[in-house]
């Protein structure tokens, strides 16, 4: 694998319009966009930082996994998200080095993304996202 950079960090926020509030008024980003992922049962919202983005997500189900995860440890960093390029090879290349995969083929995310999930317990205590952009 050879990311070529931090695609995100993901937040996970109780209220996605006080996160927002909060990232425009004291940080000075701007929101770029809005999208609710209705599969994933969360809506989120982008802010750049340089080539990084930040994005923070709300769960629009208590059986979201953010609502579960915030139920769990409560409001911040949710995952790191790397952008790859051949994402399917990427996950077999991971899996053949012992990593566990949450997703085993990739699917789709926010922002058009293919993307795929890697167990915290393969990495560190981080859950990993990793992300291609199709053209």
């Amino acid at each position: 694998m050879n990311p070529t950079h931090i695609e995100h960090i993901g937040i996970a926020v109780k209220n996605l319009a006080e996160a927002i509030k909060y990232y425009e008024e004291v940080l000075g980003l701007k929101c770029y966009a809005i999208e609710e992922v209705a599969d994933q049962k969360v809506k989120t919202a982008f802010f750049k930082v340089g080539q990084t983005k930040i994005e923070l997500l709300e769960a629009t189900s208590e059986e979201s996994t953010i609502a579960k995860f915030i139920e769990k440890k409560g409001e911040g960093i949710h995952h790191m998200a790397f952008a790859v390029n051949g994402l399917e090879g990427v996950l077999e290349e991971v899996e053949s080095k012992g990593v566990r995969l949450i997703d085993k083929a990739p699917r789709k995310g926010a922002e058009g993304l293919d993307i795929a999930f890697l167990h915290p317990k393969s990495t560190g205590g981080v859950l990993t996202e990793l992300c291609e952009h199709k053209d």
